[in-house]
């Protein structure tokens, strides 16, 4: 068994990739037809290819800073993205596990293309399984789309990673077939990241509608893709399935549009906000721990600066980036705006644990850089006047205040 086991995959590392543009030899059966729109790409598999306006422009170059949004970037091998680079990606599936018994029925790829002097436009491909013998041809038929002539596709999905892309590779090592290599941007923890502090879902059908404002009225639930595909095999009846087909297009259009956001947003993040509401201070907090310089990329001196303005920005609206910013201006040579703001911070309207951390930085920076034992030991007590402080703030301050007495008693006797 072990052995019959290292043999077939001995076998599938060593598979050739099937042909660019071409499909495996199998049995051909009459294919149902959906419309003149879908041709037949092999055994039970059908193609569809559509041209498409995007919802959102999108402009090249990409800004350098997209990375600090979208760090899969950087695992790109160029620092450039062309549109030629890159792959929208999508899979309906019988189910939502991973296992082995999940099959994709329907893969949908989306490339820009250029139309002329006008904007960048999407290609939509669109590979659609029919019955369960043609899972090979139909693996066989789309599997091109990641071919890494002249260059590996850089590949956009949302929770790709951890579903669409292991599907795929599953049902390719089950078919015999090697599984595509390719590099992948993911964008569901971006826009968790922009977007879980405002809106009650991160699905990607929420975003669209409550933030890029796409309509997907009458949209099919894509939760109803593995039911509607197995009532197709029974029934034959082509509509329901077509009804998949389309919400397929739009996760792909979508996908688009919310790439479209991110360039949008990493490119001039203040200015986007009168398009696109999202969470300003974790974009200001991620933005400011991104190195400026990581893997060999330099983000540059306009990226850091922008970061700045937008922490400036966040601080007015947010505790916690109020905090970071008036930490950093006393750590940057704006001492004296640093704790205004900090002492500001302490004494107002703030949640206890946010006025501890200020009230311990305004401390610490009273004895050590100042070295004002006295003034240190005040803020070190008006904190331990705080109710809800945690514990170990509590802690800490108790500390502080042992050998601050100490310090202000030796001072006294000597």
């Amino acid at each position: 068994m072990a052995g019959n086991l290292r043999d077939r995959l001995r076998r599938i590392r060593n598979a050739p990739a099937p042909p660019p543009g071409g499909v495996l030899p199998s049995p051909r059966a009459e294919t149902p037809s959906l419309g003149p729109e879908w041709q037949e790409a092999g055994y039970q598999t059908l193609k569809r290819t559509e041209l498409l306006d995007l919802p959102l422009s999108l402009d090249f170059p990409l800004p350098r800073s997209l990375p600090i949004l979208v760090p899969d970037l950087l695992r790109y091998p160029s620092e450039e993205v062309g549109p030629e680079d890159m792959v929208f990606f999508d899979l309906e599936t019988t189910g939502l596990s991973r296992g082995a018994g999940t099959v994709a029925f329907l893969a949908a790829f989306g490339r820009l293309v250029s139309s002329g002097p006008g904007p960048l436009r999407l290609r939509l491909d669109q590979y659609l399984l029919l019955d369960y013998p043609g899972e090979g041809d139909f693996l066989a038929a789309l599997l091109p789309q990641f071919d890494p002539r002249p260059r590996p596709p850089l590949v956009i999905t949302y929770n790709g990673k951890t579903f669409d892309s292991q599907i795929l590779a599953s049902r390719c090592i089950v078919m015999g077939i090697r599984p595509p290599a390719y590099y992948q941007g993911d964008l569901l923890h971006p826009a968790r990241r922009l977007w879980k502090g405002i809106l009650s879902s991160c699905s990607q059908g929420e975003i669209e509608t409550a933030i890029l404002g796409l309509d997907r009225t009458g949209d099919v639930s894509g939760a109803l893709a593995p039911d509607i595909w197995f009532s197709f095999l029974k029934s034959s009846d082509p509509r329901p399935l077509l009804g998949i087909c389309d919400h397929n297009r739009r996760d792909i259009l979508g996908l688009a549009g919310l790439f479209s956001a991110l360039v949008r947003i990493a490119g001039d993040p203040l200015a986007a906000r009168n398009k696109f509401r999202y969470d300003t201070e974790a974009l200001a907090l991620r933005w400011r721990e991104f190195p400026v310089k990581i893997r060999n990329r330099s983000f540059g001196e306009a990226a850091v600066e922008t970061g700045r303005k937008l922490l400036a920005v966040a601080a007015e609206e947010h505790p916690r980036a109020a905090l970071v910013f008036a930490q950093d201006l006393l750590r940057q040579g704006r001492a004296a705006e640093g704790r205004r703001r900090l002492l500001g911070i302490a004494r107002g309207n703030y949640a206890d644990p946010f006025r501890a951390a200020a009230y311990r930085a305004l401390a610490v920076d009273a004895e050590w850089r100042r070295k004002v034992p006295g003034e240190a030991l005040t803020l070190v007590e008006e904190a331990l006047a705080l109710a809800d402080a945690g514990e170990g703030q509590r802690r800490d301050f108790l500390r502080r205040e042992e050998r601050l007495r100490r310090q202000l008693d030796r001072k006294t006797r000597g």
